[in-house]
């Protein structure tokens, strides 16, 4: 059987590696990372490091060092395609088509990836030269320096329905239209996705250019415009500035969320580099668990407007079910109007700063929406009020921190109803 790189990076990237290692092997917690006497050779003072945000663990000792299906083969003895099947089936997925398909999807994944550069690299040339101007006036009026631009391979795509097509014609037209750079219209020639926009570049975990960000230089609709999924891009798992955030987050202790990537853009620029963004779609399941992997707690940094406010609290409804001890989300609210790229600029780095240094709980958002829902000045309100954090609580699948939850919402109806506190018994 041949397995693609994609493959084994997805099956890697599903695994946590301190979860499998210490099914066997003791961990502590030692900051960002796991450590432990080393289960490859023996000694008394721990050596053995697990890192998930990397994903290997290592031995300073003995030299042991590997991913999660090295682990499988080395620590566990099975053979590699044992150890791929088992990990596969722990992370809810499927094994590739065998052989020649495999070998021919990994070979055509490669061409998609070589495309997407080769686009990256043509629309940064269009951002330099003369068709660029107006696209480098929007970058000044926003603050955004060349040095910034460079770093996150921004670029140009001209309002043309065939310049892009014609510059990569070498791929053809099918894989192009794969890859989301080309638009396939029944009876028609396909023509350019993007047209007329600044392009941001979309990256995986590794570094490479999978998808498209366009913002529209002057009036025009969508305001923004993102690839659509493909065979490198699923906007559903990916988070956007991964690459970078992952190293930041590490060194600052935290990982930010914030909306767009022009947020994340302007937050670098400020010095905040451990900032990432979903891609149009409120945070999923998915994107919530790769944060964790960076941060226990991480902060979501939404506009202060209605549409940002509604996505912090389906954010939170999400999170809820996977609450565990220590892992949680906390919120920065900006002032109303407000998103992080128009706050660094008028009131600069320090005034974010602050707000990072004192984000709302999980715990109090929820029941702030929830109080704020309606009403509460009837007996059936107050019970309406009262089942609705119950079943809030009720989602969650730990149930230690469940039952915190249920007892932290009984206090706070207690303290804003006027009632004495009551001795908390509990039941079962």
């Amino acid at each position: 059987m041949s397995l693609s790189p994609q493959f084994l990076d997805e099956l890697r990237a599903r695994t946590l590696l301190s979860g499998l290692i210490a099914k066997t092997t003791k961990l502590q917690k030692a900051g960002r990372e796991f450590r432990a006497c080393c289960p490859f050779h023996n000694e008394k003072t721990p050596s053995f490091y697990v890192n998930d945000d990397k994903g290997f663990y290592h031995c300073f000792g003995c030299g042991a060092h590997g991913d999660a299906i090295r682990w499988m083969t080395d620590q566990r003895g099975l053979p590699f395609i044992d150890a791929v099947k088992e990990l596969v089936q722990a992370a809810g997925m499927e094994m590739p088509e065998q052989d020649r398909q495999s070998a021919e999807k990994a070979q055509h994944a490669k061409g998609l990836h070589e495309a997407m550069e080769d686009a990256a690299k043509w629309f940064v040339e269009r951002l330099g030269g003369i068709e660029g101007s107006e696209a480098r006036s929007v970058l000044q009026r926003r603050g955004i320096t060349e040095a910034t631009a460079r770093e996150f391979g921004m670029g140009f795509s001209p309002d043309s329905r065939g310049k892009l097509k014609d510059a990569l014609k070498t791929y053809g037209d099918p894989m192009l239209i794969e890859a989301g750079l080309l638009i396939s219209v029944e009876n028609k020639e396909p023509y350019d996705r993007f047209r007329g926009r600044l392009m941001i570049p979309i990256r995986d975990a590794r570094g490479r250019t999978i998808a498209f960000g366009g913002r529209v230089i002057g009036e025009g609709e969508p305001k923004y415009l993102n690839s659509p999924d493909t065979p490198l891009f699923d906007k559903g798992r990916t988070l956007y500035n991964l690459d970078k955030a992952q190293a930041a987050a590490r060194k600052a202790g935290r990982i930010i969320a914030v909306e767009g990537y022009m947020d994340v853009i302007a937050l670098a620029q400020a010095g905040f580099g451990e900032a990432v963004a979903p891609l149009g779609t409120a945070l999923t399941e998915h994107q919530i668990e790769r944060l964790w992997r960076m941060a226990e707690v991480p902060l979501l940094c939404f506009d202060g407007d209605n549409a940002g406010q509604k996505a912090a609290i389906r954010a939170a409804h999400r999170a809820l079910p996977h609450l565990q001890p220590g892992r949680s989300l906390a919120f920065v609210t900006l002032p109303d109007g407000m998103d992080p790229d128009d706050l660094v600029r008028a009131k600069g780095p320090a005034a974010f700063e602050a707000l990072l240094k004192a984000p709302e709980p999980l715990v109090s958002r929820l029941w702030a929406h929830e109080v704020a829902a309606g009403p509460l000045d009837t007996p059936e309100q107050r019970a309406g009020l009262k089942a609705r954090l119950s079943e809030l609580a009720g989602t969650i699948a730990d149930p230690n921190v469940k039952s915190e939850y249920m007892a932290e919402f009984r206090q706070r109806l207690d303290q804003h109803f006027g009632r004495g506190p009551r001795e908390f018994q509990p039941r079962g």
